[in-house]
């Protein structure tokens, strides 16, 4: 399991960068390519700031607050023994995906954002990127095994 955690890790970072090559190499002059006709598509975009566009142009405050929560997130991971698999992954995909922005953020001054969701014309997803996918799932998983008991091993006693 350790090994399948650490691939999850890598690949996050890996696959995240590498769809941000390619969304500046073929997106960044302007176009939008369609996925799933006006569903989804791949449109360029920086975010200067975090979720929703929030807090513009806070470079140093995300930066710094990215390596504080790393630093914890590690804690957690190395130091504790009684948490689960299930819990390593959560923590590998938050801090794989936290990494994938930061590289963007530390380099340019801004997350390179490109999956674009649109619900018709009622909603318009705010776009994203492979890293906050990550983060998001992670999370998503994290909050699950926190409500159901689950994110630590039960102590069997006798």
């Amino acid at each position: 399991m350790n090994m399948l955690i650490g691939i999850v890790f890598a690949a996050s970072i890996i696959l995240d960068q590498l769809t941000k090559l390619w969304s500046v190499a073929v997106l960044k002059d302007g176009g939008s390519v369609k996925i799933i006709g006006d569903f989804l598509r791949f449109t360029y975009a920086e975010n200067r700031g975090a979720a929703f566009s929030i807090l513009q142009n806070q470079r140093w405050f995300f930066i710094i607050v990215t390596i504080i929560m790393l630093l914890v997130l590690a804690y957690i991971y190395f130091k504790t023994k009684n948490i689960t698999n299930l819990s390593r992954l959560s923590i590998a995909m938050i801090a794989g995906g936290a990494i994938g922005n930061f590289i963007d953020r530390f380099r340019f001054g801004y997350v390179v954002d490109f999956i674009d969701v649109r619900f018709g014309s009622f909603y318009n997803f705010p776009i994203f990127n492979i890293a906050d996918s990550f983060v998001v799932c992670g999370t998503i998983l994290m909050i699950f095994l926190i409500l159901f008991n689950k994110f630590e091993k039960s102590e069997v006693n006798g």
